[in-house]
């Protein structure tokens, strides 16, 4: 069973995937061709996040887990970004971190604030990535930078203005009132 809750001002195209408990926020900005998993527990998707084309998150099942057993919810901060083909099963997100194109973030790591994972870099084992780590390069080197990655209000301004021109969206549902 699919349920995608939408607040106001979200901008959510319909011909995305979507499966199971997805609640998204304000501002965010979700491209056709994403894909969004909740088949684990619901995922929590905050405010002003950028999902492009190709992105999957995805709360997957953990291995042994038996019927009846109490079922994670993944909760993505605000203002993170989601490049093309990024794929994210983080147990959580926090604020301002941009997956690249083609990263790789696996169950068990945990994104804290201003991290960003480069393009082609892929993290597997279970981790916490401090405030503004950087992974970068074919052996995935680290760095701290020392601000957060660069606003990206632009260009969910534009997205806002331009994605309901040329797509199907999911709107979000009024409330009765009685």
């Amino acid at each position: 069973m699919t349920c995608v809750k939408v607040t106001p001002g979200a901008v959510v195209c319909f011909e995305a995937d979507y499966y199971g408990d997805i609640t998204i926020g304000a501002r965010t900005v979700i491209h056709p061709k994403a894909r969004i998993i909740a088949e684990a527990g619901p995922i929590i998707i905050g405010e002003g996040n950028l999902i492009e084309e190709q992105a999957q998150i995805i709360n997957r099942l953990p291995e042994g887990t038996e019927p009846g057993d109490e079922l994670p919810a993944m909760v993505i901060g605000n203002n993170n970004v989601f490049e093309v083909d990024s794929y994210c099963q983080a147990s959580k997100i926090g604020d301002n971190n941009v997956l690249e194109a083609k990263s790789h973030v696996g169950p068990g790591v945990e994104l804290t604030c201003g991290c960003v994972v480069g393009s082609l870099c892929s993290l597997t084992c279970p981790q916490v990535l401090l405030e503004n780590t950087v992974i970068y390069g074919d052996e995935l080197h680290r760095r701290t930078q020392s601000e957060k990655p660069a606003p990206h209000g632009l260009q969910l301004d534009f997205l806002t203005k331009i994605l309901p021109n040329y797509h199907h969206l999911i709107k979000p549902k009024k409330k009765v009132v009685t």
